[in-house]
């Protein structure tokens, strides 16, 4: 499917908090963290320079944000969240993927944090993300840059 990215604006905000309550909601409340109106909000405005709005057919569908940390030599997946009309059409894993390109070709690796009760754990699996960590609610996963290739 093809999708454009723009950065996200505070005209955005509205869909952004229907979009955490759809994707996020359930798992939120399921593994007993915050689900209220400002607790959305507080992830949401969290690195917000990074958020990058997807957009199919000149739709909103989902949020992509990603930050390079230096220090650590790493990539981090903030968040990335795709409105279900949208999902299964591999722009997830599209977004992921070039982001695993870019940190590869410099030798960075790739983190993300993602709620224990999210079955999305097994698609970050898939993708070649290792867990490395957790804490009471998320597991903390990494990719590695692939060492055969350079």
């Amino acid at each position: 499917m093809k999708y454009l990215l723009r950065q996200a604006l505070d005209s955005d905000i509205e869909f952004l908090l229907n979009l955490r309550d759809i994707t996020m909601g359930k798992y939120l409340k399921d593994c007993g963290m915050p689900i209220t109106k400002d607790a959305y909000l507080s992830r949401i405005l969290y690195e917000f320079e990074h958020a990058k709005l997807i957009e199919v057919a000149g739709s909103s569908a989902g949020l992509f944000k990603a930050k390079f940390n230096g220090d650590s030599n790493e990539w981090y997946l903030a968040q990335i969240q795709v409105h279900p009309n949208y999902q299964n059409q591999k722009i997830a894993s599209s977004l992921i993927s070039m982001l695993i390109g870019k940190a590869s070709a410099t030798d960075s690796t790739v983190g993300l944090s993602v709620v224990k009760t999210n079955p999305a754990k097994h698609f970050y699996s898939r993708l070649g993300f290792e867990t490395v960590g957790e804490n009471e609610f998320e597991y903390i996963m990494q990719n590695k840059p692939n060492k055969a290739f350079m």
